[in-house]
C-alpha cells in the first residue's frame, strides 16, 4: 500500500544542508528495500513529498520517525495519507 507524506521543514537551511547526506542515505536504504515510490523536496523550501510503500499506516509512520531529518529536528510536521496512484508518466520522472 502506498502512503503519501507531505512534510514541513524548519526554515534553517544551513541545518537542513548539514543533515541532508544522512537523510538521503536513509532514503536510499528505504528505496533499495522497496519502500520508497518517489521522494523529493518542494522547490519553495516548504519541505518535501515522500511516497512510501508500506503494509500499513504504522509502518509508513515509522519510516518518518526513523528519518535523520526527524531525529535532528528538521521535520516540523507531516500529513500521512494512504495514496492510490491512478496514473503516472515515468518519462517525466528523473532516472
Amino acid at each position: 500500500m502506498k502512503f503519501a507524506a507531505i512534510i514541513k521543514y524548519i526554515s534553517d537551511t544551513e541545518k537542513i544542508q548539514s543533515v541532508r547526506p544522512l537523510h538521503r542515505a536513509y532514503l536510499t536504504s528505504l528505496l533499495n528495500q522497496g519502500n520508497i515510490v518517489a521522494t523529493g523536496p518542494f522547490t519553495d523550501g516548504f519541505g518535501a513529498l515522500i511516497i512510501y510503500e508500506a503494509p500499513d499506516h504504522a509502518t509508513a509512520e515509522s519510516f518518518i520517525k526513523n528519518d535523520p531529518f526527524m531525529k535532528d529536528g528538521i521535520f516540523i510536521s507531516w500529513d500521512l495519507h494512504p495514496w492510490n496512484c491512478v496514473m503516472a508518466n515515468r518519462d517525466l520522472f528523473p532516472s
